[in-house]
């Protein structure tokens, strides 16, 4: 009888674990995608996601189907296919690894391969510089995070990032630790 009881335990158990190596892997695949179902072919990709934003013919005779989430949502899915339309990778171009990737001398357009279409730009007169901007997954003390490229003369010279803070500062509901600057003393401000 105790063997009974323990061979249905064991198989309790290889359940459990199965489901949790499965939970694991699911996990695993919509952090790579950025949170979107996977799929098998192009046919389907469009099926679920829709025309893409853009089509990037690559010289290996693939081409990339991007799915921008811009100017709100911080996740651009590229799906990669083959010539017959399988699906050989599908993975979130502003992810860290991804935006790590971004190297000085870089043109605008292996930037748009890279990372997707952008969010905003913002042209700077007096020092040459044009700023892209992309909403990326906060990782900073703000409410949002922007990944910036800097190009002059239409190369990378800089990456950078901003982190946007709520309208009634940084102190982010007071958790923080961060106190707002504090108010002027009476006695400063003239009464008119």
């Amino acid at each position: 009888m105790r063997q009974v009881a323990a061979q249905v335990k064991s198989r309790r158990v290889g359940r459990r674990i199965a489901t949790l190596l499965a939970a694991a892997a699911l996990v695993a695949g919509c952090a790579q995608t950025g949170g979107f179902r996977p799929v098998a072919s192009e046919a389907e990709a469009i099926a679920v996601h829709g025309e893409p934003a853009r089509r990037w013919h690559n010289e290996d005779g693939t081409r990339t189907l991007e799915y921008p989430t811009q100017p709100f949502g911080h996740v651009t899915l590229m799906v990669t296919v083959d010539a017959a339309g399988s699906v050989l990778r599908q993975e979130n171009a502003l992810s860290f690894e991804n935006l790590a990737r971004i190297e000085r001398g870089m043109t605008r357009e292996q930037v748009s391969r890279l990372l997707g279409t952008h969010r905003s730009v913002e042209i700077f007169r007096l020092s040459g510089a044009e700023v892209w901007d992309w909403n990326i997954e906060n990782d900073g003390p703000g409410i949002y995070t922007y990944f910036n490229v800097h190009f002059i003369d239409g190369k990378v010279v800089r990456t950078s990032r901003t982190y946007i803070f709520p309208h009634d500062g940084p102190e982010m509901g007071g958790r923080s630790g961060v106190f707002p600057f504090p108010a002027f003393p009476r006695h400063l401000v003239s009464a008119s």
